[in-house]
């Protein structure tokens, strides 16, 4: 197993080839999920599977298995993966990497004849960004049962169209119903999306867990007027209210610093015009925290604010928190595995927890489950300049191979 070793170059063809499905002016991808462009990766990937002697299977929520037999039929599949959708303007790395990176595993085994004891298995996620259909993960979540397919299927995008609608519409309906392809463990490759292995200069970070996570919808109602004719105590404005809790929930991380972490990315003006005030603003509220019970302290913050500045100013309100991920620790076999990974490989290596959510996260419920982070540079993800090297990538392709050889060793013959 010492002369098992992935093909860096390959691997980063792979990943430019399929950042031009959706690629952007600025060299970042468009790759929003269920789209047609969606349907082109997932051809794509779907075709190389397969010309690895694989069987691909896809579920009832657009979730694809690749399944590679191994010596032994009676144990269940080690999964790799992650996802291939990607925000609006996002990078060639986020969850493309873990999907990829995965693929090379596949493919220096069926190069090298080399067979392992469990089957293997390689999995793309459905919709693990969120940004066209809330919550995030969800593909995995209905996978691993903390939502069900009915829940899936009346998600709306913010143009009005539902999740039914869009997998129907690619054609990535499967016929498995969520959670009926089993696999015994899972590791994710991963971009970090934060600063630290960078900043360290460690090449590869064993993921122990993942940070809670809430997401928030909130919306004021006030009175459209003529911004030149209604004096400023006459007002109802609704994006004067917004404007109140974005600086309310900047104040909340703050007061729970350094873990916390507190974002409000999305905001909806209407009628968004210059010279009437706002009478109606949506947006979204995103906490998270390493801790649950310090997420609930947050949760009340923010439940509290909320109606108390309507008030001041007139306004009506509605809150609801959309999606919760409650903190998460990984396996400990599997977390020992990447450690043991790391170490043949011979890359200087930290423990870390996840900032940002993740498959894995919701995999953790009902498999073993880590990850393998891989340095960005300077942090930066989910935007367009999200960068990482052909030698990092190599790395935590080749960490994860290793890992999932070394687990493998507990079904041998």
């Amino acid at each position: 197993m010492q002369n098992l070793t992935i093909n860096p170059q390959r691997l980063w063809d792979s990943l430019m080839e399929t950042a031009r499905i959706g690629g952007t002016a600025k060299g970042g991808i468009c790759r929003l999920t269920l789209t047609d462009l969606d349907k082109d990766v997932r051809d794509w990937f779907r075709g190389q599977c397969e010309a690895l002697g694989c069987t691909v299977t896809v579920d009832q929520v657009g979730n694809m298995f690749a399944f590679k037999p191994g010596k032994r039929s009676d144990v269940e599949p080690i999964a790799i993966g992650s996802h291939l959708d990607t925000q609006p303007t996002g990078g060639k790395f986020d969850g493309i990497l873990g999907v990829l990176g995965g693929l090379e595993v596949m493919r220096t085994l069926h190069d090298l004849g080399y067979e392992t004891n469990a089957p293997l298995m390689l999995v793309n996620w459905t919709n693990e960004e969120g940004s066209r259909f809330a919550p995030a993960m969800l593909g995995s979540g209905v996978y691993a049962g903390v939502f069900d397919r009915a829940f899936a299927d009346s998600r709306e995008d913010r143009q009005g169209v539902r999740f039914a609608e869009a997998i129907e519409s690619i054609g990535y309906r499967g016929e498995a119903a969520p959670g009926s392809v089993k696999f015994g463990a899972m590791f994710e490759l991963h971009i970090e999306q934060g600063p630290i292995l960078e900043a360290e200069r460690k090449v590869v970070g064993v993921v122990t867990g993942v940070q809670g996570m809430r997401w928030y919808e909130v919306e004021f109602t006030g009175r459209e007027a003529h911004t030149g004719s209604t004096p400023m105590s006459l007002r109802a404005n609704a994006l004067l209210g917004a404007a109140r809790v974005v600086e309310r929930v900047n104040q909340i991380a703050l007061e729970h610093a350094p873990s916390a972490v507190g974002t409000v990315g999305l905001v909806e003006v209407k009628p968004n015009s210059r010279n009437v005030i706002p009478g109606h603003v949506f947006f979204t509220v995103d906490f998270r925290h390493p801790d649950d019970a310090v997420l609930d302290v947050m949760e009340r913050k923010l439940m509290d604010a909320v109606p108390a500045i309507a008030k001041e100013i007139g306004l009506e309100a509605v809150a609801k928190k959309v999606w919760d991920s409650p903190a998460v620790r990984f396996d400990a076999d599997c977390i020992a595995a990447v450690r043991t990974g790391t170490e043949k490989a011979g890359f200087p290596s930290r423990d870390m927890v996840s900032g940002a959510g993740h498959d894995a996260a919701y995999i953790a419920r009902v498999a073993p489950t880590t990850m393998i982070f891989v340095p960005c540079e300077g942090g930066l993800s989910h935007n367009e300049a999200e960068s990482t090297t052909l030698d990092e990538c190599s790395a935590g392709a080749q960490v994860l191979l290793n890992a999932v050889l070394h687990y493998d060793q507990r079904f041998g013959l």
